[in-house]
């Protein structure tokens, strides 16, 4: 198993209980694929470095976790098809 580290950017416009929500979801995914998530960190809303889909703020979620090559896979799959998720990046960090 690998470490990686997911950060991902939600739209600022949701409703708290929905980001909550959606952190649990990408949690559970990646844990549904054998992944260990170590941390969880919600940074909340800032101010984006440049204007992404007409929007200048967005909430920061940081996720670190340990898995296979395929939940790190599916997990960006799924990133890139929820609307919620202005951007998101995921890196494999070194040992």
């Amino acid at each position: 198993m690998r470490n990686y580290e997911v950060m991902y950017i939600i739209k600022p416009e949701l409703e708290e209980e929905n980001v909550t929500a959606l952190i649990e979801k990408f949690k559970a995914l990646v844990e549904e694929k054998g992944a260990e998530v170590t941390k969880v960190d919600k940074w909340g809303k800032r101010r984006l470095a440049y204007e992404i889909n007409h929007l200048k703020e967005g909430i920061y979620v940081v996720m670190q976790f340990k898995a296979e090559a395929a939940a790190a896979a599916e997990l960006d799959r799924v990133m890139k098809i929820n609307d919620d998720i202005i951007r998101h990046m995921i890196t494999r960090e070194d040992e």
